[in-house]
Protein backbone atom coordinates (compact mmCIF):
# COMPACT_ATOMS: atom_id res chain seq x y z
CA UNK A 1 0.00 0.00 0.00
CA UNK A 2 1.15 3.23 -0.92
CA UNK A 3 2.65 5.67 2.38
CA UNK A 4 -0.21 8.22 3.06
CA UNK A 5 0.84 11.73 2.60
CA UNK A 6 1.03 13.62 5.69
CA UNK A 7 1.93 17.48 6.87
CA UNK A 8 5.40 19.26 6.26
CA UNK A 9 4.89 20.59 9.66
CA UNK A 10 2.37 21.12 12.87
CA UNK A 11 1.73 24.49 12.16
CA UNK A 12 1.08 23.35 8.09
CA UNK A 13 -1.93 21.70 9.96
CA UNK A 14 -2.96 24.05 11.89
CA UNK A 15 -3.21 26.32 9.35
CA UNK A 16 -4.94 24.06 7.22
CA UNK A 17 -7.47 22.46 9.20
CA UNK A 18 -8.17 26.29 10.43
CA UNK A 19 -8.72 27.44 7.03
CA UNK A 20 -11.07 24.98 6.49
CA UNK A 21 -13.32 26.17 9.68
CA UNK A 22 -12.44 30.02 8.55
CA UNK A 23 -14.84 31.32 6.27
CA UNK A 24 -17.36 34.12 4.86
CA UNK A 25 -19.76 33.32 7.42
CA UNK A 26 -16.94 34.42 10.45
CA UNK A 27 -16.89 37.63 8.80
CA UNK A 28 -19.99 38.93 8.41
CA UNK A 29 -22.75 36.38 10.55
CA UNK A 30 -20.51 36.41 13.96
CA UNK A 31 -20.08 40.34 14.34
CA UNK A 32 -23.14 40.99 13.23
CA UNK A 33 -24.82 38.27 15.75
CA UNK A 34 -22.52 39.87 18.35
CA UNK A 35 -24.18 43.28 18.19
CA UNK A 36 -27.92 42.14 17.45
CA UNK A 37 -27.81 40.01 20.55
CA UNK A 38 -26.26 42.16 23.54
CA UNK A 39 -22.85 42.17 22.54
CA UNK A 40 -20.25 41.16 24.98
CA UNK A 41 -22.81 38.75 26.49
CA UNK A 42 -23.26 36.53 23.25
CA UNK A 43 -19.42 36.15 22.53
CA UNK A 44 -19.23 34.30 26.68
CA UNK A 45 -21.79 32.42 25.71
CA UNK A 46 -20.24 31.67 21.93
CA UNK A 47 -16.95 31.15 23.52
CA UNK A 48 -18.50 28.54 26.64
CA UNK A 49 -20.29 26.67 23.78
CA UNK A 50 -17.47 26.41 21.31
CA UNK A 51 -15.52 24.91 24.39
CA UNK A 52 -18.45 22.61 25.38
CA UNK A 53 -19.69 21.53 21.86
CA UNK A 54 -17.31 22.45 18.95
CA UNK A 55 -13.74 21.30 20.34
CA UNK A 56 -15.22 17.69 21.59
CA UNK A 57 -17.11 17.16 18.12
CA UNK A 58 -13.73 18.28 16.14
CA UNK A 59 -11.99 16.13 18.26
CA UNK A 60 -13.80 12.76 17.67
CA UNK A 61 -13.86 14.17 13.46
CA UNK A 62 -10.00 14.03 14.04
CA UNK A 63 -9.87 10.79 16.12
CA UNK A 64 -11.51 8.88 13.39
CA UNK A 65 -9.07 10.34 10.89
CA UNK A 66 -5.89 9.74 12.88
CA UNK A 67 -6.60 6.10 14.18
CA UNK A 68 -7.88 4.93 10.43
CA UNK A 69 -5.44 7.03 8.17
CA UNK A 70 -8.21 6.70 5.61
CA UNK A 71 -11.17 9.67 4.85
CA UNK A 72 -14.91 9.18 4.17
CA UNK A 73 -16.47 5.78 4.31
CA UNK A 74 -13.39 3.81 4.70
CA UNK A 75 -12.36 5.73 7.70
CA UNK A 76 -15.36 4.07 9.41
CA UNK A 77 -15.32 0.85 7.27
CA UNK A 78 -11.67 0.69 9.13
CA UNK A 79 -12.48 0.77 12.90
CA UNK A 80 -16.23 -0.26 13.23
CA UNK A 81 -17.12 -3.70 14.88
CA UNK A 82 -17.73 -6.43 12.39
CA UNK A 83 -20.93 -6.33 10.74
CA UNK A 84 -22.00 -2.79 11.99
CA UNK A 85 -22.93 0.46 9.02
CA UNK A 86 -21.40 2.92 10.29
CA UNK A 87 -19.45 4.03 7.73
CA UNK A 88 -22.49 5.16 5.60
CA UNK A 89 -21.83 8.52 7.23
CA UNK A 90 -18.35 8.81 5.05
CA UNK A 91 -20.53 8.29 2.51
CA UNK A 92 -22.92 10.83 3.44
CA UNK A 93 -20.10 13.56 4.47
CA UNK A 94 -18.52 13.06 0.75
CA UNK A 95 -22.42 14.48 -0.16
CA UNK A 96 -22.50 16.64 1.83
CA UNK A 97 -19.23 18.38 0.84
CA UNK A 98 -20.27 18.32 -2.59
CA UNK A 99 -23.75 20.32 -1.72
CA UNK A 100 -21.42 23.12 0.03
CA UNK A 101 -19.43 23.58 -2.38
CA UNK A 102 -22.00 23.01 -5.29
CA UNK A 103 -23.01 27.34 -3.75
CA UNK A 104 -19.87 27.93 -1.93
CA UNK A 105 -17.85 28.44 -5.13
CA UNK A 106 -20.54 30.66 -6.33
CA UNK A 107 -20.15 33.10 -2.95
CA UNK A 108 -16.48 32.53 -3.24
CA UNK A 109 -16.46 33.72 -6.78
CA UNK A 110 -18.43 37.05 -5.74
CA UNK A 111 -15.36 37.58 -3.73
CA UNK A 112 -12.96 37.21 -6.10
CA UNK A 113 -15.32 39.51 -8.65
CA UNK A 114 -15.22 42.44 -6.02
CA UNK A 115 -11.44 41.99 -5.47
CA UNK A 116 -11.31 42.84 -9.21
CA UNK A 117 -13.66 45.35 -9.03
CA UNK A 118 -12.13 47.11 -6.28
CA UNK A 119 -8.58 46.72 -7.75
CA UNK A 120 -9.42 48.19 -11.39
CA UNK A 121 -11.32 51.00 -10.12
CA UNK A 122 -14.88 49.72 -10.80
CA UNK A 123 -15.93 51.77 -7.71
CA UNK A 124 -14.72 55.31 -6.89
CA UNK A 125 -16.23 58.21 -4.77
CA UNK A 126 -18.22 59.96 -6.83
CA UNK A 127 -20.72 57.09 -6.64
CA UNK A 128 -24.12 57.13 -4.35
CA UNK A 129 -25.44 54.41 -2.14
CA UNK A 130 -27.91 53.15 -5.38
CA UNK A 131 -24.74 53.27 -7.67
CA UNK A 132 -22.95 50.81 -5.64
CA UNK A 133 -26.00 48.57 -4.88
CA UNK A 134 -26.41 48.06 -8.67
CA UNK A 135 -22.37 47.00 -8.69
CA UNK A 136 -24.21 43.92 -6.93
CA UNK A 137 -27.36 43.24 -8.59
CA UNK A 138 -25.61 43.80 -11.84
CA UNK A 139 -22.54 41.41 -10.76
CA UNK A 140 -25.30 38.13 -10.09
CA UNK A 141 -27.86 39.38 -13.07
CA UNK A 142 -24.74 38.63 -15.69
CA UNK A 143 -24.39 35.17 -16.38
CA UNK A 144 -20.98 35.28 -17.51
CA UNK A 145 -19.56 36.55 -14.89
CA UNK A 146 -21.34 34.48 -12.41
CA UNK A 147 -19.99 31.62 -14.52
CA UNK A 148 -16.21 33.25 -14.76
CA UNK A 149 -15.62 33.63 -11.32
CA UNK A 150 -17.28 30.54 -10.20
CA UNK A 151 -14.97 28.95 -12.50
CA UNK A 152 -11.53 30.65 -11.60
CA UNK A 153 -12.47 29.27 -8.15
CA UNK A 154 -13.14 25.63 -9.02
CA UNK A 155 -9.71 26.04 -11.23
CA UNK A 156 -7.93 27.83 -8.00
CA UNK A 157 -9.28 25.04 -5.85
CA UNK A 158 -8.60 21.92 -7.81
CA UNK A 159 -4.94 23.08 -9.18
CA UNK A 160 -3.71 23.53 -5.71
CA UNK A 161 -4.95 19.91 -4.53
CA UNK A 162 -3.60 18.36 -7.58
CA UNK A 163 -0.12 19.62 -6.69
CA UNK A 164 -0.38 17.58 -3.44
CA UNK A 165 -0.84 17.85 0.27
CA UNK A 166 2.55 19.10 0.92
CA UNK A 167 3.60 21.15 -2.16
CA UNK A 168 0.00 22.18 -2.77
CA UNK A 169 -2.57 22.50 0.02
CA UNK A 170 0.11 22.84 2.83
CA UNK A 171 1.97 25.09 1.10
CA UNK A 172 -0.73 27.43 -0.49
CA UNK A 173 -2.50 27.17 2.85
CA UNK A 174 0.02 28.77 4.70
CA UNK A 175 0.69 31.29 2.35
CA UNK A 176 -3.15 32.48 2.63
CA UNK A 177 -3.75 31.63 5.87
CA UNK A 178 -0.64 33.98 7.10
CA UNK A 179 -1.53 36.72 4.55
CA UNK A 180 -5.20 36.77 5.96
CA UNK A 181 -4.16 37.08 9.44
CA UNK A 182 -1.91 39.86 8.09
CA UNK A 183 -4.51 41.56 6.31
CA UNK A 184 -7.08 41.09 9.21
CA UNK A 185 -5.17 43.36 11.83
CA UNK A 186 -4.26 45.63 9.42
CA UNK A 187 -7.84 46.28 8.61
CA UNK A 188 -8.85 46.21 12.02
CA UNK A 189 -6.20 48.87 13.50
CA UNK A 190 -6.64 50.98 10.45
CA UNK A 191 -10.60 50.80 11.14
CA UNK A 192 -10.63 51.23 15.27
CA UNK A 193 -8.31 54.73 14.42
CA UNK A 194 -11.44 56.80 12.18
CA UNK A 195 -13.23 59.53 13.53
CA UNK A 196 -16.24 57.99 15.64
CA UNK A 197 -14.77 54.45 15.50
CA UNK A 198 -15.64 54.64 19.63
CA UNK A 199 -19.08 53.96 18.90
CA UNK A 200 -18.94 50.49 16.71
CA UNK A 201 -16.81 49.29 19.37
CA UNK A 202 -19.34 49.81 21.65
CA UNK A 203 -22.18 48.62 19.56
CA UNK A 204 -19.86 45.71 19.43
CA UNK A 205 -18.81 44.48 22.80
CA UNK A 206 -20.02 46.59 25.50
CA UNK A 207 -22.46 44.02 27.17
CA UNK A 208 -26.08 45.56 26.64
CA UNK A 209 -28.76 44.70 29.00
CA UNK A 210 -31.44 45.46 26.87
CA UNK A 211 -30.89 44.38 23.94
CA UNK A 212 -30.58 40.78 25.70
CA UNK A 213 -34.17 41.70 27.15
CA UNK A 214 -35.30 42.92 23.52
CA UNK A 215 -34.16 39.27 22.06
CA UNK A 216 -35.04 37.15 25.09
CA UNK A 217 -32.46 35.53 26.49
CA UNK A 218 -33.35 32.08 25.30
CA UNK A 219 -32.98 33.60 22.20
CA UNK A 220 -29.31 34.61 22.61
CA UNK A 221 -28.45 31.46 24.05
CA UNK A 222 -30.07 29.56 21.19
CA UNK A 223 -27.72 31.87 18.59
CA UNK A 224 -24.93 31.63 20.64
CA UNK A 225 -24.98 27.52 20.28
CA UNK A 226 -25.76 27.91 16.79
CA UNK A 227 -23.01 30.03 15.59
CA UNK A 228 -20.44 28.25 18.21
CA UNK A 229 -21.32 25.37 16.43
CA UNK A 230 -21.54 25.87 12.71
CA UNK A 231 -18.42 28.16 12.46
CA UNK A 232 -16.05 25.41 12.36
CA UNK A 233 -17.46 23.11 9.83
CA UNK A 234 -17.66 19.79 11.45
CA UNK A 235 -20.35 17.24 10.81
CA UNK A 236 -19.12 16.56 7.01
CA UNK A 237 -15.88 14.74 7.39
CA UNK A 238 -14.04 18.23 6.25
CA UNK A 239 -12.20 17.88 9.57
CA UNK A 240 -11.26 14.06 9.47
CA UNK A 241 -9.13 13.85 5.96
CA UNK A 242 -7.23 16.30 7.79
CA UNK A 243 -6.74 13.81 11.13
CA UNK A 244 -5.41 11.34 8.64
CA UNK A 245 -2.45 13.11 7.87
CA UNK A 246 -1.70 14.02 11.50
CA UNK A 247 1.29 12.81 13.55
CA UNK A 248 0.48 11.13 17.12
CA UNK A 249 2.67 13.78 19.06
CA UNK A 250 -0.22 15.76 20.26
CA UNK A 251 -3.51 15.40 21.83
CA UNK A 252 -6.04 15.86 19.62
CA UNK A 253 -8.25 17.91 22.33
CA UNK A 254 -5.46 20.19 22.26
CA UNK A 255 -4.96 20.58 18.14
CA UNK A 256 -9.01 20.99 18.46
CA UNK A 257 -8.54 23.79 20.82
CA UNK A 258 -5.68 25.45 18.75
CA UNK A 259 -7.81 25.87 15.67
CA UNK A 260 -11.14 26.98 17.45
CA UNK A 261 -8.73 30.05 18.64
CA UNK A 262 -7.38 30.59 15.38
CA UNK A 263 -11.38 30.39 14.02
CA UNK A 264 -12.56 32.62 16.58
CA UNK A 265 -9.67 35.32 16.78
CA UNK A 266 -10.60 35.76 12.76
CA UNK A 267 -14.18 35.82 14.08
CA UNK A 268 -13.63 38.75 16.67
CA UNK A 269 -10.96 40.49 14.88
CA UNK A 270 -13.62 40.89 11.47
CA UNK A 271 -16.15 42.88 13.82
CA UNK A 272 -13.50 45.30 14.51
CA UNK A 273 -12.92 45.99 10.91
CA UNK A 274 -16.73 46.02 10.03
CA UNK A 275 -18.66 48.00 12.96
CA UNK A 276 -16.57 50.69 13.64
CA UNK A 277 -16.35 51.60 9.64
CA UNK A 278 -19.31 51.44 9.83
CA UNK A 279 -20.16 53.98 12.79
CA UNK A 280 -17.82 55.80 11.47
CA UNK A 281 -19.70 56.65 7.78
CA UNK A 282 -22.92 56.87 9.86
CA UNK A 283 -23.85 53.05 8.02
CA UNK A 284 -25.79 50.55 9.76
CA UNK A 285 -24.63 47.47 9.59
CA UNK A 286 -27.25 44.49 8.18
CA UNK A 287 -27.02 40.63 8.22
CA UNK A 288 -26.35 38.63 5.14
CA UNK A 289 -25.00 39.36 1.85
CA UNK A 290 -25.68 43.06 1.98
CA UNK A 291 -23.12 43.80 4.11
CA UNK A 292 -20.04 42.81 2.53
CA UNK A 293 -21.61 43.34 -1.09
CA UNK A 294 -23.55 46.87 -0.11
CA UNK A 295 -22.88 48.44 3.29
CA UNK A 296 -19.06 47.77 2.89
CA UNK A 297 -18.64 49.33 -0.32
CA UNK A 298 -20.61 52.28 0.31
CA UNK A 299 -18.10 52.76 3.65
CA UNK A 300 -14.86 52.31 1.04
CA UNK A 301 -16.37 54.60 -1.44
CA UNK A 302 -16.49 57.51 0.68
CA UNK A 303 -13.15 56.28 3.00
CA UNK A 304 -9.85 58.58 1.96
CA UNK A 305 -7.97 55.48 0.10
CA UNK A 306 -11.07 53.54 -0.28
CA UNK A 307 -10.09 51.67 -3.45
CA UNK A 308 -6.79 50.14 -1.56
CA UNK A 309 -8.92 49.84 1.78
CA UNK A 310 -12.00 48.18 -0.15
CA UNK A 311 -9.30 46.12 -2.37
CA UNK A 312 -7.39 44.70 0.89
CA UNK A 313 -10.98 43.81 2.55
CA UNK A 314 -11.87 41.48 -0.64
CA UNK A 315 -8.32 40.19 -0.64
CA UNK A 316 -8.73 38.90 2.83
CA UNK A 317 -12.47 37.72 2.23
CA UNK A 318 -11.05 36.18 -1.12
CA UNK A 319 -8.55 34.43 1.35
CA UNK A 320 -11.01 33.21 3.82
CA UNK A 321 -13.16 31.61 0.63
CA UNK A 322 -10.65 29.99 -1.15
CA UNK A 323 -8.98 28.27 2.11
CA UNK A 324 -12.19 26.54 2.82
CA UNK A 325 -12.98 25.81 -1.14
CA UNK A 326 -9.55 24.28 -1.00
CA UNK A 327 -9.71 22.24 2.23
CA UNK A 328 -13.00 20.76 1.32
CA UNK A 329 -11.72 20.41 -2.15
CA UNK A 330 -8.89 18.28 -0.95
CA UNK A 331 -11.37 16.16 1.10
CA UNK A 332 -13.49 15.14 -1.40
CA UNK A 333 -10.56 14.18 -3.72
CA UNK A 334 -8.55 12.02 -0.64
CA UNK A 335 -12.44 10.42 -0.48
CA UNK A 336 -12.50 9.21 -3.91
CA UNK A 337 -8.56 7.63 -3.67
CA UNK A 338 -9.43 6.30 -0.53
CA UNK A 339 -12.35 4.70 -1.16
CA UNK A 340 -11.69 3.50 -4.76
CA UNK A 341 -8.08 3.27 -5.07
CA UNK A 342 -7.79 6.03 -7.44
CA UNK A 343 -4.63 8.19 -8.00
CA UNK A 344 -4.70 11.94 -7.25
CA UNK A 345 -4.58 12.57 -10.84
CA UNK A 346 -7.77 10.75 -11.56
CA UNK A 347 -9.76 11.74 -8.83
CA UNK A 348 -8.37 15.42 -9.34
CA UNK A 349 -10.05 14.77 -13.01
CA UNK A 350 -13.23 13.24 -12.75
CA UNK A 351 -13.92 15.79 -9.62
CA UNK A 352 -13.19 18.74 -11.24
CA UNK A 353 -15.69 17.86 -14.05
CA UNK A 354 -17.94 17.05 -11.28
CA UNK A 355 -17.55 20.27 -8.83
CA UNK A 356 -17.69 22.16 -12.19
CA UNK A 357 -20.85 21.30 -13.58
CA UNK A 358 -22.59 20.63 -10.30
CA UNK A 359 -21.68 24.45 -9.51
CA UNK A 360 -23.57 25.74 -12.76
CA UNK A 361 -26.78 26.07 -11.17
CA UNK A 362 -25.94 28.81 -8.36
CA UNK A 363 -24.09 30.45 -10.56
CA UNK A 364 -27.30 31.00 -12.87
CA UNK A 365 -29.70 31.11 -9.85
CA UNK A 366 -30.05 35.18 -10.60
CA UNK A 367 -29.70 35.43 -13.99
CA UNK A 368 -30.64 32.20 -16.48
CA UNK A 369 -32.42 30.42 -13.54
CA UNK A 370 -33.89 33.19 -11.55
CA UNK A 371 -36.91 32.07 -10.55
CA UNK A 372 -36.36 28.55 -10.41
CA UNK A 373 -36.94 26.94 -6.68
CA UNK A 374 -36.21 23.49 -4.86
CA UNK A 375 -37.02 22.93 -1.13
CA UNK A 376 -40.27 25.36 -0.91
CA UNK A 377 -39.81 28.85 -2.01
CA UNK A 378 -36.16 28.58 -1.56
CA UNK A 379 -33.49 29.09 -4.50
CA UNK A 380 -31.05 26.90 -4.98
CA UNK A 381 -28.49 28.56 -3.23
CA UNK A 382 -30.81 28.50 -0.32
CA UNK A 383 -31.98 25.05 -1.01
CA UNK A 384 -27.95 23.70 -0.52
CA UNK A 385 -27.50 26.11 2.39
CA UNK A 386 -30.21 24.68 3.70
CA UNK A 387 -29.57 21.35 3.69
CA UNK A 388 -25.62 21.73 4.55
CA UNK A 389 -26.41 23.70 7.57
CA UNK A 390 -29.44 22.38 8.78
CA UNK A 391 -29.68 18.91 8.43
CA UNK A 392 -25.87 17.28 6.98
CA UNK A 393 -24.03 19.03 9.67
CA UNK A 394 -25.80 18.94 12.95
CA UNK A 395 -26.91 14.89 11.57
CA UNK A 396 -23.19 14.10 10.96
CA UNK A 397 -21.98 14.95 13.62
CA UNK A 398 -24.39 13.72 16.23
CA UNK A 399 -23.41 10.37 13.97
CA UNK A 400 -19.95 10.89 14.77
CA UNK A 401 -20.62 11.62 18.40
CA UNK A 402 -22.35 8.25 18.85
CA UNK A 403 -19.57 6.31 16.79
CA UNK A 404 -17.12 7.80 19.20
CA UNK A 405 -19.11 7.00 22.25
CA UNK A 406 -21.50 4.48 21.95
CA UNK A 407 -20.25 0.65 22.65
CA UNK A 408 -22.16 -0.79 19.29
CA UNK A 409 -19.38 1.94 17.24
CA UNK A 410 -15.63 1.82 17.73
CA UNK A 411 -16.74 2.91 21.66
CA UNK A 412 -15.57 4.86 24.30
CA UNK A 413 -12.35 3.23 25.33
CA UNK A 414 -10.96 3.63 21.46
CA UNK A 415 -11.86 7.17 21.53
CA UNK A 416 -10.45 8.07 24.41
CA UNK A 417 -6.93 5.90 23.42
CA UNK A 418 -6.57 7.72 20.25
CA UNK A 419 -8.11 11.56 21.16
CA UNK A 420 -5.03 11.56 24.06
CA UNK A 421 -2.35 9.73 22.30
CA UNK A 422 0.33 12.48 22.38
CA UNK A 423 1.35 15.54 24.25
CA UNK A 424 -1.41 17.94 25.45
CA UNK A 425 -4.85 18.48 27.19
CA UNK A 426 -6.78 14.77 27.42
CA UNK A 427 -10.29 13.98 27.09
CA UNK A 428 -11.16 13.11 30.91
CA UNK A 429 -12.05 9.35 31.57
CA UNK A 430 -14.26 9.40 33.94
CA UNK A 431 -18.22 8.53 34.06
CA UNK A 432 -19.04 11.96 34.28
CA UNK A 433 -17.49 13.02 30.96
CA UNK A 434 -18.73 9.92 29.06
CA UNK A 435 -22.49 10.70 29.56
CA UNK A 436 -21.70 14.33 28.92
CA UNK A 437 -20.13 13.42 25.31
CA UNK A 438 -22.59 10.56 25.04
CA UNK A 439 -25.63 12.01 25.87
CA UNK A 440 -26.22 15.47 26.83
CA UNK A 441 -23.38 16.82 23.18
CA UNK A 442 -25.64 14.79 20.78
CA UNK A 443 -28.84 16.18 22.48
CA UNK A 444 -27.84 19.38 22.64
CA UNK A 445 -26.44 19.35 18.97
CA UNK A 446 -29.83 18.08 18.33
CA UNK A 447 -31.28 21.12 19.64
CA UNK A 448 -29.35 22.82 17.13
CA UNK A 449 -30.81 20.83 14.65
CA UNK A 450 -34.09 21.07 15.35
CA UNK A 451 -34.05 25.18 16.24
CA UNK A 452 -31.97 25.43 12.78
CA UNK A 453 -35.08 23.57 10.96
CA UNK A 454 -37.99 25.40 12.58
Amino acid sequence: MKERESFNSRLGFILVSAGCAIGIGNVWKFPYLVGENGGGFFVLLYLLFLLIMGVPVMSMELSVGRKSRRSGAEGFRVIEKQGTKWHVIGYISVIGCYFLMMFYTSVAGWMLSYFWKFLTGSFSSSMDKNAVASVFSDMLASPFDSLVFMAITVVIGISVCALGLEKGVEKVSKVMMSGLLVLIVVLAIHSMTLPGAMEGLKFYLVPSLSAVKDKGILSVVVAAMNQAFFTLSIGIGSMEIFGTYMSKDNTLLSESLRISLLDTFVAVVSGLIIFPSCFSFSVSPDAGPSLIFITLPNVFVNMKGGRLWGTLFFVFMSFAALSTVIAVFENIIASFMDNYGWSRKKSVIINFVGLLLLSVPCALENNLLKGITILGNKGVLDSWDFLVSNLLLPGGSIAVILFCVWKNGWGWDGYLEEANAGNGMKVPKGKAMKIYLGIILPLLVLLVMIMGLI
